[in-house]
């Protein structure tokens, strides 16, 4: 039986989802543009002896209001993650994060990486960060890091997010739109589409919260980042030592990668991306591929779990076809046959 409930630390009163009351605790992360209610669905089909716990992010849902100091990266996440783990007095724990909230293991599991019985990342954005890198090993393009942070959002969509409109007459904006068109592969719609517009457009707005502010820049797309919100804190010019971090913890518990064939948000060819929008003709001033290509997203995952297990971790990448950025909803049963084993087999 799902409950939810808001659980006050020493950081901020967070809004979480529960999934039975005993088992061995299962911590679901969403991603951005969604909150907790996106887990609801794999929460309640998790196997006897497993309690499911999936938080709203600060920023995101029903999580109170703070703000986000993206000149941390995505230290503020880590440590409210921190105090509600120790509120809940939980020691160790298994843990999935979705597109954001996958990003959000790596520098998880470098803080904390002896408490994690096992990490599930399903179509993490980049451990490098979103935007404005340029090769596996997370190069920026620029030394100011422009094409990455708040800038780069498109603002209607953000203006139409924040009016909580529902329609689908802005076919480059509306938050209904782009939901169904990137957050899975059409035709699928799922059968909840109207509590998951819901959660989408429960993200907190404004300068300094979603999509953040920036400051302009000489270099193409001729935004960098901004100092608040949660695209901000994806910037690869935040994201400081922790995947060094994470390659070397001492602790380094098993990864299993998931992700869709056709994700048009996190790929290496990702449709989010000021390199593939340029090489596609659709933003002007283009300085071409050799100085600005297309990130490659997936390519950087994988590079960063192959030195992962080269210095002693473990990972194992599935990929399904004929999906798109979110596979636990739109292939839930293939999604249940790799994660279940991995929690059984990690206990």
């Amino acid at each position: 039986m799902l409950t939810n409930k808001t659980i006050s630390t020493p950081r901020l009163k967070q809004f979480v989802r529960f999934f039975r009351e005993s088992g061995t605790p299962v911590f679901f992360i969403h991603g951005n543009g969604s909150s907790s209610f996106f887990w609801e669905e794999t929460m309640q089909n998790l196997p006897e002896g497993f309690r499911g716990i999936a938080p709203d992010l600060r920023g995101y849902g029903d999580t109170e209001d703070q703000l986000i100091d993206a000149t941390r990266g995505m230290a503020d996440w880590v440590a409210d993650f921190q105090a509600l783990r120790e509120a809940l007095g939980i020691e160790q724990y298994h843990i999935a994060g979705h597109s954001l909230g996958g990003a959000f293991l790596f520098p998880l599991i470098a803080e904390e990486g002896e408490r994690v019985l096992s990490a599930t990342l399903v179509a993490p954005g980049s451990p490098f960060g979103f935007g404005g890198t340029k090769d596996e090993k997370g190069t920026p393009n620029y030394a100011d890091f422009a094409g990455s942070g708040g800038g780069i959002v498109n603002p209607e969509f953000a203006k139409l997010m924040g009016q909580k409109d529902r329609g689908s007459d802005n076919p480059q904006a509306s938050p209904r739109v782009v939901m169904n068109t990137f957050y899975w592969k059409p035709p699928f719609k799922p059968e909840r589409e109207e509590e998951y517009l819901s959660s989408l457009l429960s993200q907190k707005t404004g300068d300094t919260r979603y999509p953040g502010d920036f400051v302009p820049s000489e270099n193409y797309p001729f935004v960098a980042p901004g100092n608040y919100g949660p695209i901000n804190s994806t910037s690869p010019k935040y994201i400081g030592a922790s995947v060094e971090k994470f390659i070397h913890a001492e602790a380094k518990p098993p990864v299993l990668w998931i992700r869709g064939a056709e994700d048009q948000i996190v790929s290496d060819n990702s449709l989010f991306d000021f390199g593939t929008l340029g090489k596609l003709g659709l933003i002007p001033n283009y300085p071409g591929e050799d100085v600005y290509p297309p990130q490659p997203m997936v390519s950087q995952t994988r590079y960063v779990l192959e030195q992962y297990q080269r210095n002693g971790g473990t990972y194992t990448e599935v990929v399904f076809d004929d999906c798109g950025h979110t596979p636990f909803v739109e292939k839930p049963e293939q999604f249940l046959t790799r994660f279940h084993p991995f929690l059984e087999n990690h206990k």
